[in-house]
């Protein structure tokens, strides 16, 4: 089993800044990718950032610079600043990684999610 556990998310106003954190556990033996989605109220789960071992990162087409994904592969951990909120950035933000379990099984895992909100 893989886990994946997020925090960071909250209610922040808008031009406010979050910094998420996403962090696997249990039988990962080498992580390939790992991704922040994000699902906006009665919208599709879209990219956000997505991250390889390799450090080469993919933003989404609405990031415009706003948002930083990094990583830390000692820990397993990513890592997601995201400036200048604003209202559209509202929804529950998923992590995912793609890697190999021990046993050297392909595992593909989400975790649960953390709501970030914009607001006034």
């Amino acid at each position: 089993q893989v886990q994946l556990v997020e925090s960071g998310g909250g209610l922040v106003q808008p031009g406010g800044t979050l910094r998420l954190s996403c962090a696997a556990s249990g039988n990962v033996f080498t992580i390939k990718t790992m991704g922040w989605y994000r699902q906006a109220p009665g919208k599709q789960r879209a990219l956000v950032a997505h991250i390889t071992s390799d450090n080469e990162t993919q933003y989404g087409d609405y990031v415009e610079g706003r948002i930083t994904m990094s990583r830390d592969s000692a820990k397993n951990a990513v890592y997601l600043q995201m400036n200048r909120l604003d209202t559209e950035d509202t929804g529950v933000y998923y992590c995912k990684a793609v890697g190999r379990t021990f046993e050297l099984a392909i595992t593909v895992n989400w975790g649960e999610g953390t709501q970030v909100t914009v607001s006034s």
